[in-house]
């Protein structure tokens, strides 16, 4: 008699169970058909103005390079060449170049001939120059 009760019992909960499980699955089929619904109404639609704004975009980015930017350096080119030219003539070029015979500046190796090498020695304190790999041996 006890074991016909639970069995009865374990039957009626496996049915219940599964009543669940096949709503479950009907509320998941449902949900997934409303997402490829959405997809299809609302994203391509995104999707579609999103490529057409970069489109446009980058026709704007080229218009800029060629109408603004470009003859914004070349203007600035020019007149820094001929400012240079100007000085040049003048002989106010900047210390440590000197006008060369094909009309540019060149750097002069004697301008800076006094400054004296680079060494880590004269660049960092004590505390930070590296061992030495062999250091004198102390009598």
């Amino acid at each position: 008699m006890i074991v016909a009760t639970v069995r009865d019992i374990l039957i009626i909960f496996l049915a219940l169970t599964s009543i669940v499980v096949w709503v479950l699955l009907g509320i998941l089929i449902w949900q997934i058909w409303r997402l490829t619904r959405m997809v299809q109404y609302e994203i391509k639609p995104i999707i579609a103005d999103t490529k057409e704004t970069i489109a446009t975009v980058r026709g704007t980015a080229n218009f800029m390079s060629e109408n603004v930017v470009t003859p914004v350096i070349q203007t600035s080119s020019k007149a820094t060449g001929y400012r240079r030219t100007a000085m040049a003539l003048m002989g106010q070029l900047p210390r440590g170049t000197t006008a060369t015979k094909g009309g540019s500046a060149a750097t002069a190796s004697s301008a800076f001939s006094s400054a004296p090498a680079f060494s880590s020695e004269s660049v960092l304190p004590e505390a930070l120059t590296p061992p030495d790999a062999n250091p004198p041996a102390q009598n």
